[in-house]
């Protein structure tokens, strides 16, 4: 409720995702003005996010799939593995 601690807390980079029933994982990384490096530390950041906040008792594969896309465009598929690696 309160703006003005909202409003800081987005420009210091505080990013807010939802997950479905399913699993899935909905949340914006930045926008078509950022740059590559950018958009690449935002995404590891999250990668890293959802990892560190996995659940004890999950066991196997965490992230199945990763999809990316920009808001009406097609997705683009990222490996898995090179994600949990950070790569």
């Amino acid at each position: 409720m309160d703006l003005t601690k909202a409003l800081g807390e987005i420009k210091a980079g505080k990013i807010e995702y939802r997950t479905d029933k399913s699993g899935n994982v909905q949340t914006s990384i930045g926008k078509a003005s950022f740059d590559e490096t950018a958009l690449l530390e935002n995404y590891l950041t999250l990668i890293d996010t959802i990892i560190k906040v996995k659940p004890s008792g999950a066991k196997g594969q965490y992230l199945k799939s990763i999809t990316l896309s920009t808001t009406m465009g097609p997705g683009v598929h990222i490996d898995t593995l090179k994600a949990n690696n950070g790569k």
